[in-house]
Order: C-alpha cells, then sequence, then structure tokens
C-alpha cells in the first residue's frame, strides 16, 4: 500500500510516498480502507525536527494521526460495528501511520451521514485534543473561555464544542477570519500586541480560562487568566517555565488508562458527543484545503504557512 513517511529531517520535500505492508487489525482494533486523513501542525513540527528533544521519532516516521473509511478488518475482541461501516478515528500515538490506504484505527465513531470524507478523515484529532482540554479547564455552561489561535483545525472545533457546552467564546483570528469565527459560534478580537485590554474591554469581569492552539504568547495569556493554571497549551513547549500545563498525545494521567478498543474513554466519549452535534447540525469540520496523498508535501506547506483556516485533509 502507499504511506506518507519521511526517513530524515527537513523542509517538507523529505516526505514521500513509501510502498508499506500492509497493517492488520490486532485485538480491539478496526482497520479502514482509507478515503481521507489529516494533517496536523504538530506533525510539520515533528517532520522539522523541532520536537526531536520532546517526541524520539524512529525512522522512517510514518505521518498521520487520524482518518476516515470503510471498515474491511474487524479485530478480536470488537462489536457494534461491520465490514463496510463507514467510520472516522485515530490510530494510537505509538503508531501513526494515517495517511496511507490502509489504517488502524484505536478508536473511532460511525461517520455521520452530513460530513463528507474530507471532514470526517480530518476530524478526530481535532475533536479529542479539544475535548481533552476542554474537559482539563472544566469548561461548562456560563464560563467565558478564551481560544488563541481559533480559526486553526483545532480552534475552530473547540470553539463548536465549547459553545455546544453553554459557554461563551472569544477567539484570535487575524480580521479576515472574524466573520468566519462569527459563523461558528465566537466573539472574535485580533491576536498580538494589546489583546489583553480588548478581552477586558469584551470581558470585564475576566475569563474563566483560556485554551492556546497557537503558542508564542503565554505570558499575555496568563495576564489574561490571571492564574497560570487556568491556561492550557497544545502548542508552546515552552509551557513548564511559565507554570502552564502542555497538553498533548492524550497521555494516561489526562484521560484515564485505555481500555476497550485500544483507546481511553474520554477520547471515546469525544466522537460519540461529535457525532451527536454533527447530526443536530451544529458542529461542522471547516476544510482549510485538500491534497492526494501524493503531494503531501505542498500540504505540509501549507501548514507552515500558518494561513490554513481549519483542517489540511489528504485524499486518496
Amino acid at each position: 500500500m502507499r504511506a506518507i513517511e519521511f526517513t530524515e529531517y527537513g523542509p517538507p520535500d523529505v516526505l514521500r510516498v513509501a510502498e508499506a505492508p500492509e497493517p492488520h487489525a490486532g485485538p480491539g482494533q478496526l482497520r479502514i480502507a482509507a478515503k481521507a486523513s489529516g494533517l496536523s501542525p504538530g506533525e510539520t513540527a515533528l517532520r522539522g525536527g523541532r520536537f526531536r528533544e520532546f517526541v524520539p521519532v524512529t525512522f522512517p516516521y510514518r505521518t498521520g494521526f487520524d482518518a476516515a473509511g470503510v471498515v474491511d478488518e474487524i479485530g478480536e475482541g470488537v462489536d457494534g460495528v461491520s465490514l463496510g461501516d463507514e467510520v472516522f478515528g485515530f490510530v494510537t500515538m505509538t503508531d501513526r501511520a494515517a495517511n496511507a490506504d490502509f489504517v488502524v484505527l484505536a478508536a473511532w465513531a460511525l461517520k455521520p451521514a452530513v460530513w463528507s470524507w474530507e471532514e470526517a478523515g480530518g476530524a478526530a484529532g481535532n475533536v479529542e485534543t479539544s475535548t481533552r482540554v476542554l474537559d482539563l479547564l472544566n469548561v461548562r455552561a456560563g464560563h467565558t473561555l478564551l481560544i488563541q489561535g481559533a480559526a486553526g483545525g483545532v480552534g475552530t472545533v473547540a470553539v463548536q464544542l465549547a459553545a455546544a457546552r453553554g459557554a461563551r467564546v472569544i477567539g484570535t483570528a487575524s480580521e479576515g477570519n472574524h466573520e468566519f469565527l462569527r459563523s461558528l459560534g465566537a466573539e472574535p478580537t485580533t491576536y498580538g500586541p494589546g489583546l489583553g485590554d480588548r478581552v477586558r474591554a469584551m470581558a470585564p469581569d475576566g475569563v474563566d480560562a483560556v485554551f492556546d492552539c497557537a503558542g508564542g504568547a503565554l505570558p499575555d495569556l496568563i495576564a489574561i487568566a490571571v492564574d497560570p493554571a487556568r491556561v492550557v497549551t497544545i502548542a508552546d513547549f515552552t509551557a513548564a517555565q511559565y507554570g502552564v500545563h502542555l497538553s498533548h498525545s492524550a497521555p494516561a494521567d489526562e484521560t484515564g488508562s485505555a481500555v476497550g478498543a485500544g483507546a481511553d474513554p474520554l477520547a471515546v466519549h469525544g466522537l460519540a458527543t461529535a457525532v451527536g452535534l454533527a447530526e443536530a447540525g451544529r458542529l461542522r469540520i471547516p476544510v482549510a484545503e485538500t491534497f492526494p496523498l501524493e503531494e503531501a508535501a505542498a500540504a505540509h506547506k501549507l501548514s507552515e504557512s500558518r494561513h490554513a483556516r481549519g483542517k489540511i485533509v489528504l485524499v486518496n
């Protein structure tokens, strides 16, 4: 089968379409013939070597965390799903390889009929990340949440999931994305110098929590939140020096131990909630652009431009 991989750190051009052996579903897993898969900004950082001190990589490294497709193999102990079902989900963090023709999923849900394959292919990672962080921040009805970098892949989903919980959402983005954020349920403002003053003008009583999807502004975000414990980042590896929690990879100490289908219960719950909201017309997955597998390098270049609005998706 085809799979996207790289054998050394470097620019997007180090990516290649490799011939790889087909994976097979183990106990508690299922395999899909993939229709679409996602690209996350963190993967561009991995490929470029920017995370080499934090996330060890064994070469060749195959890319991709989330995907959608048709079930063609079911592992031992899995029920509630049949061959031919259309599903979306994600792989384990130790077995990334979702940008491929066949993908073994560790957590999944039935694809909502209202989502295209492209939307479903880019959904699971952003849903899991958003659910995990919103729960860490204990975001609930009546809270005011600031999302830094709200127009990106995770941010667009987090806005909608937080709004569905009954929270008021303030989202930062470039001015050209403000109307887009309003359509998702956020009150927009621009990022950069003066952010604290702008947020205080919008929320004189302060915010209850800050979700940082962009990185690079933790001192300002802490000043807005008052307490660094009320800030969670998924993008800034300097978090520890500021007393801010860095959340990534759904580690067990954040989401509980793995059960059932090789996935933790929070992640599965997040996918189920997303399906219900999608079917009710309350959750969409904005897709920035789609690329065929063979153009993975171009997809990575777009991600690194930081101008993508929504999720970048690879199609099979």
